[in-house]
């Protein structure tokens, strides 16, 4: 016999985990064309950065000062910069730098941020006001200014810009978590484990935890663009990824110089970041969309 679980977020009851996950999915398979292209995109970059040193014959750092600022050709087909290097193998190489900044540090901010706010929502009192009020510090500041503030205390190198996006982004995750975990926890499947004497980690690892990951999901799909841009912004601003590691923003940094009299160095990497970042949000509204039962009924 089946058993039924009642969902606070989404005010429907889900009979099996399997159907609350297929069929959503199978909306968005089926109707929102535009996200599961977003989806192909994403995996044709997951794949480049992958297959980098196979689908080119130039290494990233390689260098040929005879054929500086050359014009996209057939032997280099986005062209080369100015030290000789190939564009199109440093954009495959950089966009490995790209995901991994986009999604390690989501991953890490939605694990801190999740627990975190469960923690603050479900507990309440003081350990409620603690870390909401250090939400509210973290939000207070302009996300890319306090990036850059703590990208100049702890230097460019790739782990420094994981800890300083995760710091950015955890606090807004804490506060959605947390309004989620208020509204949860009313719910009558929460007062019965109560009642019954379930733990306090096992009802928000078992109960609340589930019905957050809808939410989560999307969180996370939006949060990885968002740190694309901020840490293409630092790049930009020279407090990003560091030589002799190749980044999008650090070529548009060092393409700008060439703005006129090669126009190639910006507009590849750029064109990158407008694509990768348009498809994380566009799959990540379709995930809504298709996750949401409220947008659904409407």
């Amino acid at each position: 016999m089946r058993k039924k679980q009642t969902g606070a977020a989404s005010g429907i009851s889900f009979e099996t985990d399997r159907s609350r996950w297929t069929a959503p999915l199978r909306d968005l398979l089926h109707h929102n064309k535009i996200a599961v292209v977003s989806a192909v995109i994403i995996l044709l970059l997951v794949l480049a950065a992958c297959l980098a040193p196979v689908l080119t014959p130039y290494g990233e750092t390689q260098m040929d000062l005879m054929n500086r600022l050359s014009p996209p050709s057939a032997k280099h087909w986005l062209g080369t910069d100015e030290g000789g290097r190939d564009i199109l193998t440093r954009m495959l190489y950089g966009s490995r730098i790209s995901l991994m900044v986009g999604i390690v540090p989501s991953l890490l901010s939605l694990v801190l941020g999740t627990a975190l706010g469960m923690l603050a929502g479900f507990r309440g009192g003081k350990t409620d006001a603690v870390i909401m009020r250090a939400a509210d510090i973290m939000l207070a500041f302009p996300s890319i200014l306090l990036a850059m503030v703590i990208m100049y205390t702890l230097g460019g190198d790739l782990p420094a810009v994981f800890l300083t996006l995760t710091l950015v982004n955890w606090a807004e995750v804490a506060r959605i978590t947390r309004a989620e975990t208020l509204r949860l926890k009313e719910n009558e499947y929460v007062e019965a484990a109560r009642v019954i004497g379930v733990s306090r980690m096992r009802i928000m690892l078992r109960h609340i935890l589930p019905n957050c990951l809808p939410t989560l999901i999307v969180l996370f799909t939006l949060n990885v663009p968002a740190a694309i841009m901020t840490e293409s912004s630092l790049s930009f601003l020279g407090l990003g990824i560091q030589p002799p590691y190749a980044s999008w923003g650090r070529m548009i940094n060092i393409g700008r110089q060439y703005l006129y009299t090669a126009p190639w160095l910006c507009f590849a990497p750029g064109a990158a970041i407008m694509v990768c970042v348009l498809a994380f949000h566009f799959l990540g509204d379709g995930l809504r969309d298709a996750l949401d039962p409220h947008l659904k009924k409407r």
